[in-house]
């Protein structure tokens, strides 16, 4: 694959820079691509990191690819605060898609006490997949809530995991939306302030599953 060119040192090759911006097309398409990216760019120091970033950011208008598959390979491969949230602000916000709502995965386990234990896994892009975390009680709220913006598809948590020591099992997804919802309500009515994360999954309490309105 061909590496970033940086528009800042000097003339590049146009070349190197149409095979660039050619293999950047790809990734909207291509998922060996995008997992190949995801590889190279974790095998990078942080400099190297930072001159992909820098030359994503004056290519990204130059090209027709939507933000996410530019970024989406890349926040798979990053743990570092800063870089994650320069390439989560480059996304930008990412609706749900109708297919995306349809194909979300709820994976839920109870313990006593009534806590709930979800796991919500919703396609994103290609092999790719967002992940919404969180402990609540439909009648009390939530005792936390957490999520991964990106997750390679082989990686997500899946029927038989366990979570906090509580196995998970597929379970009907407005089933676990309405308990949601209730525990949203929970929390609203004894002043609590909801985890910010929920907002990023505020399309699911908006659909409509089995064509009946969530509440």
């Amino acid at each position: 694959m061909p590496g970033p060119v940086q528009h800042g040192q000097g003339n590049p090759d146009p070349r190197m820079l149409a095979a660039w911006r050619q293999w950047l097309s790809a990734l909207a398409t291509d998922a060996e691509a995008a997992i190949a990216a995801s590889h190279v760019y974790s095998e990078l120091p942080p400099e190297a990191r930072d001159a992909w970033l820098d030359a994503l950011a004056e290519d990204a208008e130059r090209i027709t690819v939507p933000a996410i598959a530019l970024y989406a390979p890349l926040l798979a491969a990053e743990s570092d605060p800063d870089r994650c949230k320069r390439i989560e602000r480059a996304i930008g916000e990412i609706p749900f898609s109708a297919s995306a709502l349809s194909s979300t995965v709820a994976l839920r386990g109870i313990r006593p006490g009534g806590f709930r234990l979800v796991t919500l896994v919703a396609p994103l892009y290609l092999r790719f997949v967002r992940v919404l975390r969180c402990c609540y009680n439909p009648d009390k709220g939530f005792a936390w809530a957490r999520h991964d913006l990106l997750l390679r598809a082989d990686d997500a948590p899946r029927d038989g995991d366990r979570l906090e020591g509580v196995y998970l099992e597929v379970t009907p997804l407005k089933l676990v939306i309405e308990e949601l919802a209730h525990a949203i309500l929970a929390e609203r009515r004894r002043g609590g302030k909801l985890p910010a994360c929920l907002h990023l999954f505020a399309d699911l309490f908006n659909a409509q599953i089995d064509e009946e309105p969530l509440p």
